[in-house]
């Protein structure tokens, strides 16, 4: 039997890559997803269909709602950005400022809920789908990040205390999205079971106009490919 591990799985291009990528590592994989109060239902759905695909042995979708706290466009009444420039490309303007998209601490909770599914299946290793350089300007999609939650991890749980801590791989994290997309259709990935729209509508085809689409578009683009989900 191999080794397990968790993959955290929002039903979206990268985490639907780093879930090949455990499978191809060699592992058994648990999916760990989130309802946790986003804009809509698409991507849960899509989670469904992407453990499928990938033959998980167990797809857990945890329910918490970061509504109660807001601040951020994907669990609030704040508009989602449309046709502006993305993080990526107002960085090289000399702009910081952290996007409204940013959903406060999310991946430090939904990694915290990965140690704790990792523990109770006696996993060692956690997958995430955090990148560095397509990042929107996420303070939780660093290296250092990573790092630092690591570190923690080995102090908070028992088997880091005993001399077995999880290990959380982000094998994103220095990869643009068109590699991403690159190494995903190498290992068979199907990114028409995907969906990344930060704001679809009623029948879940993406808007095409959020931060989230128009890397994706661009990227599908830069590899002369046409993105195989449906757009408004």
């Amino acid at each position: 039997m191999p080794a397990t591990a968790i993959i955290l799985l929002s039903g979206g291009l990268d985490s639907a890559t780093v879930g090949a990528i455990a499978h191809a590592d060699g592992f058994a994989l648990r999916a760990l997803s989130f309802r946790y109060g986003q804009r809509h239902a698409t991507e849960i759905a899509a989670a469904k269909t992407v453990a499928a695909a990938l033959g998980t042995v167990e797809h857990v979708i945890a329910d918490i709602d970061l509504r109660v706290f807001g601040g951020s466009a994907l669990t609030d009444d704040i508009a989602v950005p449309k046709g502006a420039e993305t993080a990526q490309e107002a960085a090289a303007h000399g702009a910081s400022e952290i996007p409204v998209t940013y959903v406060p601490a999310r991946n430090t909770i939904f990694l915290s809920y990965a140690l704790a599914f990792a523990e109770a299946r006696a996993a060692r290793d956690i997958y995430i789908g955090v990148n560095a350089v397509d990042y929107s300007g996420y303070p939780d999609c660093r290296p250092e990040y990573i790092d630092a939650f690591t570190a923690m991890a080995a102090l908070a749980t028992r088997a880091g205390v005993e001399g077995q801590p999880v290990r959380i791989h982000a094998p994103l994290m220095e990869m643009t999205k068109d590699q991403i997309i690159r190494r995903g259709l190498e290992l068979g990935v199907d990114y028409g079971l995907t969906r990344s729209c930060y704001d679809p509508d009623p029948s879940g085809a993406a808007c095409g106009r959020c931060e989230s689409c128009r890397l994706r578009l661009a990227a599908f683009e830069k590899l002369g490919m046409r993105d195989p989900v449906p757009y408004q």
